[in-house]
């Protein structure tokens, strides 16, 4: 794997919230390793770790990127979901920002007949021929298709399983982590204190909660998955 420099600043994770963990009654004992203290009844991540855990994801997604990989962002929290679309618009990823659905990986199959009735739909309602049906009918397609953007719209051009998946709070996201895990999908997942740091490929030690805290760490990591692609291009 490249090793490469990313300009990853301590005071920069300071200002950003990243060290605040949850209380300490909230938290797992194997992420003892990644806290340096406590404060206030609170854990302090180690951004030490932090920094070094950060710098191998981008690695990752650096030669993955380079060599044309796909990448699917999951965060589907309020907090999360606008700062993953963003980093997912501009690094051209896919993402799910609204509900993980169950199987959405697993049962690829079914996914893949919504994903192509959703396409199906949307080339309609831009031909104009919902406008033509019964208003009734007219009125079920629509509703359908915005329930389908909801859930679908950020992968809509998925057409099949992605090659990396980053996922923003490992509680929240269990079930999209699981099964990745039993697809054999490589993982890079932001842990909380309260988080399992053995279940993702890369765990990176930060605070899941913080807007500031998660939108730093999509940006470090969509920096990294642009330069590939970058380099991609140039050596196509």
């Amino acid at each position: 794997m490249t090793r490469r420099y990313w300009n990853i600043n301590l005071e920069e994770m300071m200002e950003a919230g990243v060290h605040f963990g949850h209380g300490t009654r909230k938290w797992n004992p194997r992420m003892a390793p990644y806290i340096s203290a406590k404060r206030k009844g609170i854990h302090i991540t180690n951004l030490t770790r932090t920094a070094r855990f950060l710098s191998e994801a981008c690695d990752l997604v650096f030669d993955a990127a380079s060599r044309g990989k796909h990448f699917l962002i999951v965060g589907t929290k309020s907090k999360a979901a606008d700062s993953v679309a963003s980093a997912a618009i501009r690094a051209r990823c896919h993402y799910v920002n609204k509900k993980w659905l169950g199987g959405m990986s697993t049962n690829w199959s079914t996914t893949e007949t919504r994903l192509h009735k959703f396409r199906d739909l949307r080339a309609e309602q831009r031909a104009g021929k919902l406008n033509c049906l019964p208003k009734r009918d007219a009125a079920m397609l629509k509703r359908k298709l915005s329930h389908l953007q909801t859930y679908l719209g950020g992968i809509k051009y998925m057409t099949g399983l992605p090659d990396i998946v980053i996922i923003v709070d490992q509680h929240e996201e269990y079930t999209a982590l699981r099964e990745c895990i039993t697809l054999g999908i490589p993982t890079i997942c932001l842990i909380d204190t309260n988080c399992d740091p053995d279940l993702a490929d890369i765990s990176i030690p930060a605070n899941d909660d913080a807007i500031a805290s998660i939108r730093l760490i999509l940006n470090k990591l969509v920096s990294a998955i642009c330069e590939g692609r970058s380099s991609y291009i140039r050596n196509r």
